[in-house]
């Protein structure tokens, strides 16, 4: 009897994970390659829906979700860049950090502000794993932070609402990264990061006892 091949990292990982996620990620990817052209990623994702439809063309194609999150994103970018700007550090400003974690902070805020089917929790979790996926060390505890914050400021009056996301960050933030997914070099323009998840120090996050957080 021939023995079954074990399931690879990816085949793991694809697994794992839903649509839902599956649309999160390609959008990340949209709108880091965007920034990257310096081009509207609205045009970047209705490119890819164009050039998927001949198979020819080998492009996957476009969830709707996908579609929805880029042109959202897109539309509210500056509201979105100041909530995530509001919970950085008084030394830090959001073009300093590592373009694949502004393509993960924009996907996470535009959920948590403009698609109430998203509860905050879920926007935390994925936001988490996407970093853990696409970031290094650091990129998770303070993405986690900064998508908290956002939360918190925009449900003062459900103060337990996050708890399942803190536990379920816990239970995944020891998981390996997949470098399969990760944009290429997507650190070029990234500044030294010190943060951590018990204390942000000199890092991108704002610590929670500031003044004006």
């Amino acid at each position: 009897m021939t023995d079954t091949p074990e399931a690879t990292t990816d085949e793991r990982n694809w697994r794992r994970h839903g649509a839902r996620y599956r649309a999160r990620r390609r959008a990340v990817d949209i709108l880091f390659e965007a920034e990257a052209r310096d081009i509207d990623p609205v045009a970047v994702v209705e490119d890819r829906i164009s050039l998927s439809r001949d198979p020819d063309n080998a492009v996957a194609p476009v969830a709707d979700y996908t579609r929805q999150i880029v042109v959202g994103a897109a539309e509210q970018l500056d509201t979105i860049d100041d909530a995530i700007a509001r919970y950085l550090s008084d030394t830090w400003e959001l073009n300093r950090l590592p373009a694949v974690d502004r393509a993960i902070l924009r996907v996470g805020v535009w959920e948590i502000l403009y698609n109430p089917e998203v509860d905050g929790a879920t926007a935390i979790v994925e936001g988490v794993e996407l970093a853990s996926q696409y970031g290094n060390d650091v990129a998770a505890p303070y993405i986690h932070a900064v998508l908290d914050d956002v939360v918190q400021e925009n449900a003062a009056d459900n103060p337990f609402r996050d708890q399942a996301a803190d536990e379920i960050v816990e239970e995944i933030s020891d998981a390996d990264a997949d470098p399969q997914f990760a944009p290429e070099d997507p650190g070029v323009d990234a500044e030294p990061r010190h943060a951590s998840a018990a204390d942000p120090g000199p890092g991108p996050v704002r610590k929670p006892d500031s003044a004006d957080a």
